[in-house]
């Protein structure tokens, strides 16, 4: 009994050796308990104790399996000298082993995997180092990472080599990264990535122009971005300088086209310089993804990443580009520190990429972009709660995506425009410019905005604006009364010449559309009647081959009017359309659309069923649910 008793404390002596992160249930209560009352409700980090300041990373890709693997080295600050553990955020990371940047011979740490929750993943929790020196955590990814997108080789342009990007917007870092992942928290980052030599590694970071060797590549992000801004892609790339700070990248079969596409991008730098002071980031690149990247863009600095879909052949969507761009002031330079205030990023972004647009392309494209977009923004508040309405939603989100809305990004870039038509245009921007330099390169919340608007810009001008119309706007549902909606005439001319149409005083042939821009084009498919007639469909897209547009936006309008009006002849554009995008944007109220008339169940089932694999799960989690899959048994239910 003595000898099986020491056996057993042998044993057990030598496992606790051999395995550092496990820690007594004493501790785990202990963390449990240090984990309430989290500065973020979306991460697990008390980053008010401990904060990350460095990242550097050296990554292998791995396309066979579908992983990256390798180490995260992270520098920290210490504000709470009495906490001794890190905690960051983790999901479904394979961590390997954690030890301490120095010269000690035991220098392993402990660590283990803390509370779990589900849409947040998992705390990892580490002891730190008594002499504070960085730590070194080895991991690998799992296949099954959301903020990666793994494609195979078929699924690109070029059918040569398979093709990975990331994004991390909002909580996604963490599936391929151990880190505070909250906009909170600001970090520069250095990477080394390690892949076969015959693709291109790009970061959200300073990019090599020339080759890398041996498939080494090195990257410097010298100004401190939030975690969401990290951002990495791999495939068979090629480039085209089209102006100073401006590089485009893509592969070779749409690079080309998205050259043209993009060209004014640099008179929007100029323009946005002029308006609210230099830009310093350094280049500005676009990356050119795949058709299945799940958004129009993401602003990842120094290298936004940006959907083919918008390249129409005219430069009518590169607003899009103006947008990411902005965010080069507003979200990456001036950042909202947690994601229930999602328009401090989102809606000074829409309002500056209105201002851009103004600068470029003239007042009139301005004017009718911003008709269709508050047209828009009515019809979607008709789905919201009344929080949901509200620019400060009181109620918590689980899934911070959910802050994305149009009212992220539309009923604040209107509030913002109510402001500028109050105090005057040249007035707000004198305060916009103080704005971005005071809270340059640091994370706030809508109060920090509140106080400074207040001070600089409310009371100097008490006698037209007042905090109580700062409040309606900020606490309440929908639109205020005292704003006035935009309005263009040439959406008037339309409005006129549709209601002939449908009279009879009209035919299709006679509708002048001579000239028309693609928003007027996106006005008159919204203008028509919810119900027409198959002849009436048939007329349309006789004369004005609606079916066979190329351009998306377009497209998507009028596929969205031959489903609700089962007009047939759309069909196979429809296949083809939902096989060959993957942006929400576009895809989602067409799956929406066919669901909601029980005839067309089995053709969206089937549609879905054959394109999900080339869809990026920010996008499959959204259309399972519309659709009835369950991923389990990789049927529709």
């Amino acid at each position: 009994m003595r000898l099986i008793s020491l056996v057993l404390i042998i044993l057990t002596l030598s496992l606790l050796t051999a395995c550092p992160q496990k820690k007594t249930a004493e501790t785990y209560q202990a963390n449990t308990k240090a984990q309430q009352n989290r500065p973020d409700p979306h991460s697990f980090s008390r980053h008010d104790q401990i904060k990350v300041t460095h990242l550097d990373l050296d990554l292998k890709v791995k396309f066979k399996k579908k992983i990256l693997e390798g180490f995260a080295i992270l520098k920290y600050q210490r504000i709470d000298t009495s906490i001794n553990q890190l905690i960051l955020d983790s999901r479904n990371l394979k961590i390997k082993r954690i030890e301490a940047m120095n010269d000690s011979k035991n220098n392993k740490l402990l660590w283990r995997l803390g509370q779990k929750i589900e849409g947040l993943g998992t705390a990892l929790i580490i002891d730190l180092p008594l002499d504070n020196s960085p730590i070194k955590i080895h991991y690998e990814t799992t296949s099954g990472a959301s903020g990666l997108q793994w494609l195979s080789s078929q699924q690109t342009s070029g059918k040569k080599q398979p093709f990975l990007f990331s994004q991390s917007q909002a909580i996604h870092a963490r599936s391929w990264i151990p880190i505070q992942d909250t906009p909170s928290v600001r970090v520069t980052y250095n990477a080394t990535i390690r892949v076969k030599s015959d693709v291109k590694v790009l970061l959200s970071a300073d990019n090599n122009h020339q080759q890398a060797v041996d498939g080494i590549h090195q990257f410097t992000m010298q100004q401190p971005i939030p975690a969401y801004l990290i951002a990495i892609a791999v495939g068979d790339l090629t480039r085209q300088q089209i102006s100073k700070h401006v590089t485009i990248y893509a592969e070779a079969a749409v690079l080309e086209a998205a050259a043209y596409e993009f060209a004014a991008t640099e008179d929007m730098i100029t323009a946005t310089e002029a308006l609210y002071g230099p830009y310093r980031w350094g280049q500005y690149d676009l990356l050119i993804l795949p058709p299945s990247f799940p958004f129009g863009g993401m602003e990842n600095p120094k290298l936004s990443h940006i959907t083919p879909t918008i390249i129409a052949g005219d430069r009518s969507l590169d607003s899009l580009i103006a947008h990411e761009l902005a965010h080069s002031w507003s979200g990456n330079l001036v950042t909202n520190a947690l994601w229930k205030d999602a328009w401090l990023n989102e809606g000074f972004t829409s309002y500056i990429e209105a201002r851009i647009t103004e600068a470029v392309h003239g007042q009139d494209r301005m004017k009718m972009e911003a008709s269709l977009i508050y047209q828009s923004l009515i019809d979607s508040m008709q789905n919201l709660t009344t929080d949901q309405q509200k620019l400060i939603n009181p109620a918590p989100n689980v899934d911070p995506d959910d802050y994305f809305s149009s009212v992220s990004y539309d009923k604040g870039r209107f509030f913002l425009e109510w402001i500028e038509q109050q105090v005057g245009r040249s007035a707000f921007d004198q305060f916009l410019n103080k704005y971005f330099d005071h809270f340059a390169f640091k994370s706030i919340k809508t109060e920090d905005f509140v106080g400074y608007l207040n001070q600089h810009l409310i009371l100097p001008h008490l006698d037209i604006i007042n905090m109580n119309q700062i409040n309606i706007w900020l606490n309440q549902p929908g639109i205020p009364t005292f704003f006035t909606p935009p309005i263009t005439n040439r959406f008037k001319l339309i409005d006129q010449q549709v209601k002939s149409w449908v009279s009879g005083q009209l035919t299709t042939d006679k509708i002048n559309s001579k000239d028309w821009t693609t928003q007027e084009w996106l006005h008159f498919l919204r203008a028509l009647p919810k119900k027409l007639s198959t002849q009436q469909m048939q007329q349309l897209d006789q004369t004005f081959k609606f079916t066979a547009r190329q351009n998306s936006e377009i497209a998507h309008d009028w596929l969205l009017i031959s489903i609700n009006n089962q007009y047939q002849a759309a069909y196979p554009r429809l296949i083809n359309y939902l096989s060959s995008i993957g942006r929400v944007k576009l895809i989602k109220p067409l799956y929406q659309a066919l669901m909601q008339n029980p005839g067309l169940h089995n053709l969206a089932m089937n549609i879905y069923h054959k394109s999900r694999n080339g869809y990026h799960n920010i996008a499959t989690k959204q259309i399972d649910t519309i659709v009835g899959f369950d991923e389990m048994t990789d049927s529709i239910k």
